[in-house]
């Protein structure tokens, strides 16, 4: 099962990718390293944006639900 990747997701990714484009090309080991592992923390920040955002979708999606099932029952 693949999952749709969020639009903050995608901003975190791609801060991650220049990271990564910077440390390669980078003379100091030292800050290529930091910078690589700043880009890890990166990429991992894209997969809780992307969990976060889609929980608080499906929280929206149902208390939207709930809200028609409410009015329904109130016309009904």
């Amino acid at each position: 099962m693949s999952v749709q990747v969020s639009q903050r997701g995608k901003e975190y990714l791609e801060a991650a990718r220049t990271l990564l484009q910077t440390a390669k090309s980078m003379s100091d080991q030292v800050i290529a390293n930091r910078l690589t592992a700043l880009a890890q923390d990166y990429e991992l920040r894209a997969v809780k944006a992307t969990h976060a955002d889609a929980a608080r979708a499906l929280a929206r999606s149902a208390a939207r639900a709930e809200n028609e099932r409410w009015a329904a029952q109130q016309w009904a």
